[in-house]
């Protein structure tokens, strides 16, 4: 079997965006997703791939690919609860009092040390606790409503799956695949943007499609980018800007370098 340094870069899937929606819950808890068809170990909140039969060295360590994605997502990511727990609040549904409490108690906090780190009341712990707790069961059957009414309902007018580092989420990404079409088809010929959208929705949609000429897990100088985005549009400028201000591409503050990451 080959054996691979883990910091390496190694393929990357374009659809990890679309894998992170559909985990499951294990799945979804455990930070990856295998898949039996292709072999591929995909983390869910970067996108990296490691390929099953291929040994990753970590240090003093060789590790299969299941094991390797572990180690990627501590080092990386810290934990999965974290990297959940920091998604936009139109993702999570969680104030920020909610998001440090649940932070707490994945410590290990009891409630008098929450209440003595948060400065509230024991009371008020308990009830922020069973509010919790009342969010998790209604959140279980919301899904199941979704779930029945997505199998009996036209698939094209089910709304895009909002990309998980999002920012300034409202109503310009209730976009559905069908007024996707429509958008893609009024912007684009033959590969090219034709004009910049002036209206949100529609750059939402553009920026989508802009962001496909990108591979996950990959670092771009400003060069590269303009170069790549350089394919589709003249105006590299406003691409790029907004791509990073939609969150689809991050920036290091100096400039120096660019990430997809969605």
């Amino acid at each position: 079997m080959p054996v691979i340094d883990i910091t390496e870069e190694v393929s990357l899937m374009s659809s990890y965006n679309e894998l992170f929606w559909s985990a499951n819950m294990e799945d979804l808890k455990k930070g990856y997703v295998e898949s039996e068809q292709t072999g591929e170990v995909t983390c869910l909140l970067c996108g990296k791939i490691f390929e099953k039969g291929v040994i990753y060295q970590a240090e003093d360590q060789l590790l299969e690919a299941s094991r390797a994605m572990e180690e990627h997502i501590q080092q990386e990511h810290g934990s999965v609860f974290q990297s959940l727990l920091d998604m936009n609040k139109k993702l999570t549904g969680l104030s920020p009092t909610q998001k440090e409490m649940l932070s707490l108690l994945y410590q290990g906090k009891n409630d008098t040390e929450i209440a003595k780190t948060m400065g509230i009341e024991k009371s008020t712990v308990r009830n922020h606790r069973f509010k919790l707790r009342e969010k998790q069961r209604q959140a279980r059957i919301t899904l199941a409503l979704m779930e029945i009414l997505d199998s009996c309902t036209d698939q094209k007018n089910n709304f895009l799956e909002i990309h998980r580092n999002a920012k300034m989420v409202d109503e310009r990404y209730a976009i559905t695949e069908e007024q996707q079409k429509k958008i893609l088809k009024k912007y684009f010929i033959e590969g090219r943007l034709q004009r910049y959208p002036v209206k949100a929705k529609e750059e939402v949609v553009v920026l989508r499609e802009a962001i496909k000429l990108f591979d996950h897990g990959k670092t771009y100088t400003e060069k590269e980018v303009n170069k790549i985005l350089d394919t589709i549009f003249e105006d590299h400028a406003i691409l790029r800007r907004n791509l990073v201000e939609y969150g689809f591409l991050s920036r290091k503050p100096d400039g120096s370098s660019y990430r997809m990451v969605l």
